[in-house]
């Protein structure tokens, strides 16, 4: 018994376990959110931050958050992701280029179709005008996440130096973040929105990534051949 755990546990990778770890913490984290915020109606922590940055706000800092959110707007992740395809595309990398546009589209529907089951109206007096939806999740933060995270995925498929691959790693999901957080600072969603936005990207892209591996080893091989 003692060496069958043995030999289980050498199978099992450093990376998979902290894969595996962040994604039942995302996991706990969405339900809870859900639960608390949207189910029971808990606002003292969304109240709370929005008083916070009321306060701590500066014309500087929303005239840089404004500039920062249009990252995570679909006038600039659309065309991000075509250029990606197309650059995979261009590369004979199929397989890449499939996962990419089914993650992205994927996603999007997701979100979209959240926003309207929840129907979770946004902050009253937001700083940008104009903004129509329902407000859970955050689609600035889902979609940024959703588009960082492939970008990470494919950082470490590559061939650069490890050293270089945990750098782009943290600038990767620095841009997110920042976008999230200027999502709270605009007032145009709460944060629990944004949090729960991440949390759903990691829920979302994580299994995706491995149920397309899996399809792809099996039943393509000549894509996969493509985008080795």
């Amino acid at each position: 018994m003692k060496k069958k755990i043995q030999r289980i546990w050498q199978l099992v990778s450093l990376e998979f376990i902290v894969v595996a770890g962040v994604f039942l913490l995302a996991l706990f984290s969405l339900s809870f959110i859900i639960h608390e915020a949207l189910y029971e109606h808990e606002d003292v922590f969304d109240n709370n931050v929005m008083h916070f940055f009321a306060l701590h706000s500066s014309p500087l800092l929303i005239a840089t958050m404004k500039k920062i959110t249009f990252l995570g707007s679909t006038t600039f992740l659309f065309p991000a992701y075509l250029v990606l395809t197309g650059w995979y595309i261009a590369k004979n990398k199929f397989a890449y280029a499939i996962d990419i546009a089914i993650i992205g589209i994927s996603s999007t529907a997701m979100m979209f179709a959240l926003k309207q089951f929840f129907h979770r109206r946004r902050p009253q007096l937001p700083i940008i005008k104009g903004i129509s939806g329902y407000s859970f999740p955050s689609g600035h933060s889902l979609s940024s996440f959703v588009f960082c995270t492939i970008l990470i995925y494919l950082v470490w498929k590559g061939n650069l130096r490890r050293g270089y691959k945990y750098l782009l790693t943290v600038l990767l999901l620095l841009c997110p973040l920042m976008i999230g957080l200027s999502r709270i600072i605009l007032n145009v969603h709460y944060a629990t929105d944004v949090i729960g936005g991440f949390c759903l990207a990691i829920v979302w892209v994580i299994p995706s990534l491995i149920i397309l591996q899996k399809i792809r080893k099996k039943k393509l091989p000549d894509f996969d051949e493509a985008g080795s």
